[in-house]
């Protein structure tokens, strides 16, 4: 039986039904998950997709992160079911102290979005398995509060803990601090980044040009992680 990964709706989610899609490419079922509900649905496994959650109004996550749904979505993450966190909700993730830190706005202060280079660094993940540290992939980047801080004592956890999941590669596109592009629990149950890997799930969508955005299969190797990590444990 295929696994059942739900994929959360807030108000202001542009990303959930690219990440349904995505989770269908990897031979998983998507389930539909809505904010205001108690209800996960005997999901195996949870997506929070990208987009402007409740408008972005007080800083971006932050009141999805006190949504119904986030205490399921929390209280299951603490008993290790994997959760992935896409751009706003890596925000969302961050917001809910499932991942340390914040994300403020790009230090350009501008919107951003282009094919990103990112390098592996944790492999060892329920969303990053069937990659390869030290591997370098090509993921979308759009974001206008990509900016990951952290205090000193945070950093040298992440960094000692090998909690790094994915640093940015050739450019920090929003000032991120250690070039710190996603990360992982401890556990490695939980992950946040804030590339959107629902756009790099097939071939076909965008020229292959240096001019023009790279289109690739990079990001469906987070899904089909996934599904492998819970077919490990059956």
């Amino acid at each position: 039986m295929a696994p059942r990964i739900g994929v959360v709706t807030f108000p202001g989610s542009l990303d959930d039904r690219d990440a349904q899609r995505a989770i269908r490419l990897a031979d998983a079922e998507p389930v539909a998950l809505w904010h205001a509900d108690h209800d996960l649905q005997g999901v195996d496994a949870i997506v929070l997709p990208g987009g402007f959650s409740y408008g972005d109004y007080l800083r971006p996550g932050a009141i999805a992160a006190i949504s119904p749904i986030m205490t399921e979505v929390v209280a299951a993450a603490n008993a290790g079911t994997p959760v992935l966190g896409i751009c706003n909700g890596f925000q969302v993730l961050v917001e809910a102290h499932l991942l340390p830190g914040g994300l403020i706005r790009n230090a350009h202060q501008q919107f951003i979005r282009r094919d990103q280079r990112l390098i592996v660094e944790n492999a060892s993940t329920a969303w990053t398995s069937d990659f390869e540290v030290g591997e370098e992939i090509i993921i979308p980047l759009k974001n206008g509060d990509g900016g990951y801080i952290a205090n000193d004592e945070t950093l040298r956890r992440l960094e000692g803990e090998g909690l790094i999941a994915f640093r940015y590669a050739g450019v920090n596109p929003n000032g991120s601090l250690n070039e710190i592009a996603g990360l992982s629990n401890a556990r490695g149950n939980v992950v946040g980044l804030m590339p959107h890997p629902e756009h790099a799930v097939e071939p076909g969508f965008g020229p292959d040009t240096s001019e023009a955005m790279r289109s690739g299969l990079d990001g469906l190797r987070f899904f089909t992680s996934a599904v492998r990590s819970l077919a490990a444990k059956v």
